[in-house]
Parts: structure tokens; C-alpha cells; sequence
């Protein structure tokens, strides 16, 4: 699989979140995250199930108000700004569980993605390069949603994100569920996107993967950051082998 190209010197930054604290009524989810995505990066935030990573991801996109903290995008303050807002400044979240519309066909799927894109010529030139980009949707343009195979459903979920054309994007366990062969087609994506200029924060359980493709890397755990660095470094760290790598 191709890794992430090198970047030394990476570029300013995108994405600085400081000491976010949020919860689902009592329930603490984050407590103090802190973390930073500067340009061309693929970063990797790592942990185990209930960690805190998706609540992060929401957080960014305004799917949860943090409630305390704040949530910076090139500088400027984006934590008390509605979901269409922060998706209208440049970021993209595929979620978790991939969340199409199964009863509306492959095109009509992409087409929401670019609902805040008002130039016709520019959507269908950006549809001809998600089906470049996945020759599968291609083949099923017309096809409903709901009677794609996992894998294909994980395509169009990022093609339907990539509909807007986001500076940041949001990948929330985008192999969760697929055979084999189909996560290393979906890293392989990833490492594309990145190399065709995409900034990425990545949520991935496959940690291993994760920290191959990835410049840098957090580790969550129970709503905090307890490491982060070089993806390569932590991938050697035999606290990270012992409980997200299998020990090996």
C-alpha cells in the first residue's frame, strides 16, 4: 500500500482544537482535547471503542456544541457555528456507518452532497470525478443506494462528501465492516486524496493502518489525548503495540 507522501515543512494550520470539553447530557465525552491538523497532513486520531473519537469528529462539524473549549479552522472560531455553516467554509465528515440514503439512487446521493453548489457545470464535473475516482459508482450511477455492498456504500460516502470539494475532510472509520481487500482499496483512497492536496483527520480502528498512512497521530483515550506524534514514532511506542497494535 502507498504511504502518505513526506511533507517537511508542513504547511500552516487548518484545524487547532483546544481544550474541548463535551457531553451527551451527564455523560462526558471529551475532557480537554486538544489537537492541531496544519496543511497536506493525513493525521490519525487512534483509540479504543467509546474513546471519544467520533464525538471529536462531530464536535468539528458542529454536530455537537462543545462546552467548553474552543474549535479553530484557519484561525478563526467555528465551535458555535451551525453544521451547514462549517460545511460551507470548507470541511467534510463521512460519518460513521457511511449514512446515505439508500432509497435515492447513486446520482441522486452525490447530488445532496453538492446541495450548497449552485453552478450545474461545476457539480456534474465533480460528479465525472468521484465516478473517476470510484469506476464502481460509475457502473451503478443509477442504481438505489440501499443495494450497494458495504464497500460500495463506503465509495459513495466519501464521493458524496468530496461533492463539495472541502479543504479538511473527516473520515470516521471508513473501512469499519469491509472485507479485506476492500480496506486496503479504501487506505489506498485516502493516501490519493491526500497526495491530490486534501487535508485529512482520519478516525480508523484499524490502527495499524492508520499509523502507516499517517504524518502524525493522537491517541484517545476515555475522552483525552495521552499521546501524539509522529505516526511512525508511535507506531514503535510499546504502549501503543501492546494495546492498539496487538503487540506486535
Amino acid at each position: 500500500m502507498t504511504a502518505a507522501r513526506p511533507i517537511e515543512n508542513p504547511g500552516e494550520s487548518v484545524l487547532e482544537l483546544r481544550d474541548v470539553h463535551a457531553a451527551y447530557g451527564r455523560i462526558q465525552a471529551l475532557k480537554g482535547v486538544a489537537l492541531e491538523v496544519r496543511s497536506g497532513e493525513i493525521v490519525s486520531l487512534i483509540g479504543a471503542n467509546g474513546a471519544g473519537k467520533s464525538t471529536t469528529l462531530r464536535a468539528i462539524s458542529g454536530l455537537l456544541r462543545p462546552r467548553q473549549g474552543e474549535i479553530l479552522f484557519h484561525g478563526q472560531p467555528i465551535h458555535r457555528q451551525r453544521p451547514e455553516a462549517i460545511v460551507a467554509l470548507g470541511i467534510g465528515h463521512v460519518p460513521e456507518g457511511r449514512r446515505i440514503f439508500p432509497a435515492l439512487t447513486v446520482a441522486e446521493n452525490l447530488d445532496i452532497g453538492a446541495y450548497l453548489v449552485r453552478d450545474r457545470r461545476l457539480i456534474l464535473a465533480r460528479k465525472e470525478q468521484v465516478f473517476a475516482m470510484f469506476p464502481r459508482l460509475a457502473e451503478r450511477r443509477s442504481q438505489g443506494g440501499g443495494t450497494l455492498s458495504g464497500g460500495e456504500q463506503q465509495m459513495l460516502a466519501i464521493g458524496r462528501a468530496l461533492m463539495r470539494d472541502p479543504e479538511l475532510l473527516l473520515l470516521d472509520e471508513p473501512t469499519m465492516g469491509l472485507a479485506p481487500v476492500l480496506v486496503d482499496s479504501i487506505f489506498e483512497v485516502v493516501v490519493n486524496l491526500n497526495r491530490a492536496g486534501k487535508t485529512i483527520l482520519l478516525v480508523e480502528q484499524n490502527a495499524w493502518q492508520a499509523l502507516r498512512i499517517a504524518h502524525r497521530a493522537y491517541v484517545l483515550e476515555t475522552g483525552s489525548i495521552t499521546l501524539q506524534g509522529p505516526a511512525a514514532a508511535l507506531a514503535d511506542n510499546p504502549s501503543v503495540r501492546a494495546s492498539y497494535l496487538g503487540g506486535g
